[in-house]
């Protein structure tokens, strides 16, 4: 047999721009310090990928936030101050976006390549339809714009792990089968989302949220500490459903090649 991709679907900041996936991230750390609230990077990279106001839900579900915004404020939080802080992390965000829309190396070279083999280009994000009109517009300055973007007010606000913003591209890609379709990112909701989609999930190691590492602070480590981090990156995304794994964006034609190549019976 022999497996044809019509498609592949990529994630934005972490897999496609925005190397590290730092825009969000810097601002979920702020809002919650001026909650009274401070988390960790960690903590705040924990449920990235999925739509922002989820995400601020799930991490004041955390226990330990949980607990110490009760300690701090007297009360449980409540969906009230679920959007109080998303509407603080919506205009923290919109002032400072446009300076986290570079393409990641590779990733255009690798876009060109495939839409010359016929390959059609698609992608999700857990950015709203509002802050995506600035990424995309900076990142077609800068050579990168795909054939089609679905966000989760295309959903009814579903966003990942639910698998809608993968079918809205599919449906206006015009493919036939979830079988031809392969989804690209670089967080566990990623993975989740094109499981639950049915089609092939590749997580992106280096640059990505789950690595959570700069560029400067990535291209500095010894070759011993990136493999070990690479390794590390690798078992989370096979741990949340990931088929294959890639290290850089150019590993994903190769990969690509291998798995549309007849199988011998």
């Amino acid at each position: 047999m022999n497996k044809q991709i019509e498609a592949v679907i990529f994630d934005w900041a972490g897999t496609t721009v925005d190397f590290g996936c730092f825009a969000p991230v810097q601002v979920f750390v702020q809002i919650f310090e001026q909650a009274g609230v401070p988390v960790t990077i960690e903590e705040a990279r924990k449920p990235m990928g999925m739509l922002k106001i989820d995400h601020i839900r799930t991490m004041l579900e955390m226990p330990r936030i949980s607990a110490a915004f009760e300690e701090v404020h007297g009360r449980p939080f409540t969906e009230e101050d679920v959007q109080t802080l998303y509407g603080q992390f919506e205009e923290a965000l919109m002032k400072t976006l446009a300076k986290y829309t570079d393409p990641i190396a590779g990733v255009c070279e690798t876009v060109q390549t495939l839409r010359e083999q016929g390959i059609k280009i698609g992608s999700t994000t857990g950015y709203t339809r509002e802050m995506m009109e600035v990424v995309t517009r900076e990142a077609k300055k800068k050579g990168y714009a795909p054939d089609f973007l679905a966000t989760a007010d295309d959903t009814n606000q579903f966003g990942r792990p639910y698998p809608y913003m993968l079918f809205r591209n599919i449906e206006a890609l015009q493919i036939q089968s979830t079988k031809s379709v392969v989804k690209v990112g670089d967080t566990t909701s990623d993975m989740q989302e094109a499981k639950n989609a049915g089609v092939l999930a590749i997580g992106v190691i280096v640059g990505s949220s789950e690595m959570g590492y700069t560029e400067a602070e990535y291209a500095a480590l010894p070759e011993d500490e990136k493999r070990k981090l690479i390794e590390a990156t690798r078992k989370k995304f096979e741990a949340s459903g990931a088929d294959y794994t890639i290290e850089t964006m150019p590993d994903l034609l190769p990969l690509l090649e291998k798995i549309t190549q007849p199988v011998m019976m």
